[in-house]
């Protein structure tokens, strides 16, 4: 008999972010996540030391997928942001430097946890409640009659994705396309409730961005045999289509658990085949133009079905079903019973495009929110990215349907907010001193909290440029590498980074990592300013105030450990 092994106790650690190694830790992964901020963040390879696949990408939720944290700390962090990019697509790591930016500066101004967060609470309640403001000098509400401020903000996005490797040019067309695809899922007719549809990006790798294309309806790749087997179909106002998702190709492996009793001498392949050539019999008695199937559909059927003029499509994958039977109107057939009638749909005509080398089968529908959006980048690693980047502007347009807003973008934002939160605290501390907490802890964690939001806005800056922010607006301003120390700010600026206001103004700036001096920033938006302004840099309304809620919440919760107890067994 082998010797057991004594059960190990569990190994506790007071105190954790007391620790040297934990804050090395966190400091690394802070690093890491920073690096990628912005349009000109860094590039992060990601792959397994045996081999496999290799991921190229600057995104939160890549990152993350690839990503292997061990340290519990380092798992309540990741896994927020997680949770924050499942639910919002974007502003990931917008949410990840912030709550590392609180914890590095609640730890070095020493305050015991529970007043840090208690103060904290009030300062994101300050902050949220501005935000969601009509007097808020960063929020602009969005009018869907013009579509100038939408593609600005899908502009955004793209520009915001190094690893995509896009040109001006193809980013004006790319977002284009967003905006089209976007609007073509929203309904003609609205009634109470807005029910969207859906568009769905079909891969095109190895051609160039600018060939990328939005076309209504379904396209369904095809390989070009089936296409010269698809005979044409009669002329009529519509199609009739069935759509299933039982496998047709005859075997046995669908029958779940248990035993099977058969007749001797009954094959059970020739019976199998028997079923499916009476269904096949039905289809074509019920005169249906198109059957498509999620799996496979057994090459007897198909040649029978063809030489009744029928069309069969056929590993279609679990993806499509949901919008084929929207657009059809089908009820996806599950059994190789006799089929209901009522189970079948149609489609307005079908024809067959061929883009690059690959060919499809374009199913033209009547009136439907479904569209299919051929994307194309250079090789698979810049796709890949670009599929993510399209997706995101895609959620993010749908969650600005449902809160008409977005934020100025380009960290002015943050540095707009830090100027409020810190004229607030300084003119009206009454407003946030109610639990008896002095004067002086107020001071201490509100300079954390501001000071954590102006680095995260200088975490846009990688090349070692002049960081400043404006005495009148409190917006960011980045200005070139080594800069004159006797230099006429306002020659050598342009525009701040949302790029709403001109330096041409006449405006006083401060470096942003200087002594702060409380001042007012100018809490209204010129609606004049903000209608001629072009192409502003945006960022999503929604994602941001979320990811700003969960930054400080997920930091408080960190700040709040008093033990981390691991079972080493």
């Amino acid at each position: 008999m082998s010797r057991l092994e004594a059960k190990k106790p569990s190994l506790c650690e007071s105190e954790p972010l007391t620790s040297e190694r934990v804050r090395a830790t966190l400091s690394v992964l802070k690093g890491i996540i920073t690096s990628c901020y912005g349009p000109s963040g860094r590039l992060k390879q990601l792959h397994n030391g045996l081999g496999g696949y290799v991921c190229t990408t600057s995104q939160s939720s890549a990152l993350l997928a690839h990503l292997s944290v061990t340290h519990p700390i380092l798992k309540i962090l990741t896994t927020a942001m997680q949770n924050h990019v499942s639910c919002f697509s974007d502003c990931g790591l917008f949410t990840a430097i912030l709550c590392c930016n609180l914890i590095e500066n609640v730890l070095r101004i020493g305050l015991p946890p529970t007043t840090v967060i208690k103060l904290n609470k009030h300062l994101l309640s300050l902050s949220t409640n501005y935000l969601k403001s009509e007097f808020c000098g960063c929020r602009i509400p969005v009018n869907f009659s013009n579509t100038e401020m939408l593609l600005c903000l899908v502009r955004s996005i793209l520009t915001s994705k190094p690893a995509c490797m896009l040109t001006h040019k193809e980013v004006d067309h790319v977002s284009a396309l967003i905006l089209k695809s976007f609007l073509l899922t929203i309904p003609e007719n609205v009634q109470d409730r807005v029910i969207l549809g859906k568009s769905i990006i079909v891969p095109l790798k190895g051609q160039r961005v600018i060939d990328s294309t939005v076309l209504p309806g379904i396209l369904i790749e095809i390989s070009d045999v089936q296409l010269m087997k698809m005979l044409p179909t009669k002329n009529s106002d519509s199609l009739k289509v069935a759509l299933f998702c039982a496998s047709l190709s005859g075997d046995l492996t669908g029958t779940g658990e248990g035993s099977m009793v058969v007749t001797y001498g009954v094959s059970l392949e020739n019976a199998a085949l028997d079923q499916l050539l009476n269904l096949g019999n039905q289809l074509v008695n019920d005169h249906v133009d198109l059957v498509m199937c999620q799996k496979v559909v057994h090459p007897s059927l198909k040649q029978f079905l063809s030489t009744h003029h029928v069309i069969v499509i056929d590993r279609l994958g679990a993806a499509l079903m949901e919008p084929l039977s929207k657009v059809t109107g089908t009820q996806p057939i599950g059994s190789l019973d006799s089929v209901s009638p009522s189970s079948y749909g149609s489609v307005k005509d079908l024809s067959s495009a061929r883009f690059g080398s690959k060919h499809f089968l374009h199913l033209i529908t009547y009136e439907s929110t479904i569209c299919s959006f051929l994307l194309c980048n250079r090789n698979e690693t810049t796709w890949d990215e670009l599929k993510l980047t399209c997706q995101t502007a895609l959620h993010v347009l749908q969650l600005t349907i449902k809160e008409p807003w977005v934020l100025l973008g380009g960290g002015c934002t943050e540095t707009h907010l830090a100027a409020y939160i810190r004229h607030k605290a300084c003119r009206e501390p009454e407003s946030i001193l109610k639990d008896g907490y002095s004067q002086t802890e107020l001071q201490l964690v509100v300079g954390a909290y501001c000071s954590a939001l102006e680095s995260l806005a200088g975490s846009l800056e990688h090349d070692g440029g002049d960081i400043l922010t404006d005495m009148k607006y409190g917006h960011f301003w980045l200005a070139q590498t080594n800069s004159p120390p006797s230099i006429n700010w306002q020659d050598l600026l342009s525009r701040c980074g949302c790029g709403l206001y001109s330096s041409q103004e006449e405006l006083k700036w401060s470096f942003l990592k200087s002594t702060q001096h409380s001042f007012v920033p100018q809490t209204c938006l010129p609606q004049e300013t903000v209608i001629s302004a072009n192409k502003l840099i945006l960022d999503c309304y929604t994602a941001k105030l979320s990811g700003l809620q969960m930054a400080v919440e997920t930091a408080n919760m960190i700040l709040d450990l008093s033990y981390i107890i691991e079972d080493q067994n």
